[in-house]
């Protein structure tokens, strides 16, 4: 017999649905955000700048394709929950190994379905990104204080690597150090694809030891949570601008870098989340179709005088990417490795191989 489950807004907004996934052994409590990517949805689960965040599918039927590890962007699921208007228990591909409802259970991640999406979709753009409660017992409307007061702490030390490690390249061509606040595979199969030997460091390695591994640039990845939480690595990423080594931020790599040169950050109403975020490139004048996944935003009228506005987002005008004019470096809010999404802007990830090139 199928559980019925209850999402709990902190607006009061109470939600029914049922239940698939891992056990609901205890209320999970977490951001509510959705995304409107139709595809990708293995990525999506195992990114972890998910994490603290239940997500929200927008697209009505997920699963049909079932879930395959090569298409993991980390080793497993970081989001403490899983919405969806319906699961197929029957996906059909000759990649899957497994269904959505096996991989939540292995992941120990519950979920809950058939319930109004498009309903919650709407709510949370009317009123913003909110937490919420998945519970197995109909909650009490007094419990809605909880959820105002409770916080999404120490996200990138729970989703960073713990010791260094390498990754080297049949044809080495330059040596890259990425910073690890949460990365997807994909930038580094990126990078390495253009043939860079890699270094990934814990979030917590200063700007000395990096600069030890004698790189030839440094790649700050995506990550989780409030930009603002990390003092110490805007502080050592400060010492990193420094040093005239190409420096390339993407997504949460690119808010920290703007923090590090003076700028500032806010929370969006809802955030960017999907595959189908249009951009401009103010140098060029060209558009592009991004892959998105962030909940903050580098303040345009809050840049330095060192940085330029590189990029905007075409719905409503927020900061997309910066470029430095003091130091080599530029960072962008969107997913230029994009997997699964649009692959407009992997032009990005040259450009970072040709300022390491003009450096040498």
């Amino acid at each position: 017999m199928e559980q019925t489950v209850y999402l709990q807004l902190e607006d009061g907004t109470c939600l029914t649905g049922k239940h698939f996934g891992a056990p609901l052994k205890e209320d999970v409590i977490a951001e509510v955000v959705f995304t409107t990517a139709m595809t990708g949805y293995t990525e999506t689960l195992t990114d972890p700048s998910y994490y603290g965040q239940m997500v929200v599918q927008t697209f009505p039927l997920i699963g049909n394709y079932g879930v395959n590890p090569k298409d993991f962007e980390s080793k497993g699921i970081h989001m403490s929950a899983y919405i969806t208007r319906e699961w197929c228990p029957c996906p059909s591909n000759f990649r899957c190994q497994t269904d959505l409802d096996a991989f939540l259970k292995q992941q120990n991640v519950p979920g809950i379905y058939d319930l109004d999406t498009r309903y919650l979709t709407k709510l949370i753009r009317e009123r913003g990104v909110m937490n919420g409660r998945l519970t197995s017992l109909r909650p009490d409307s007094a419990a809605v204080e909880d959820l105002k007061s409770w916080a999404i702490t120490d996200a990138v030390a729970h989703v960073t690597c713990r010791e260094p490690y390498q990754i080297p390249s049949p044809l080495p061509r330059h040596h890259v150090v990425l910073w690890d606040f949460g990365a997807k595979q994909n930038i580094i199969r990126k990078l390495h694809a253009l043939n860079c030997d890699l270094t990934i460091v814990p979030a917590s390695t200063t700007a000395a030891r990096i600069l030890s591994y004698s790189p030839d640039g440094i790649m700050l990845s995506n990550g989780p949570g409030n930009p603002k939480d990390n003092p110490a690595i805007i502080s050592e990423l400060s010492h990193l601008c420094k040093s005239g080594i190409p420096i390339f931020g993407i997504c949460l790599g690119h808010q920290l870098l703007a923090l590090a040169n003076g700028a500032d950050t806010e929370k969006l109403k809802y955030g960017h989340r999907g595959a189908n975020q249009p951009v401009k490139d103010l140098l060029t004048g060209r558009d592009y179709i991004t892959s998105q996944n962030h909940g903050y935003a580098v303040k345009n009228d809050s840049l330095p005088d060192n940085a330029i506005l590189r990029f905007i987002n075409l719905n409503d005008g927020t900061c997309e990417g910066v470029s430095y004019q003091d130091f080599p470096g530029f960072s962008v809010q969107f997913h230029p490795e994009a997997c699964g999404g649009p692959h407009d802007s992997e032009f990005l990830f040259r450009e970072f191989v040709a300022l390491m090139e003009r450096r040498a």
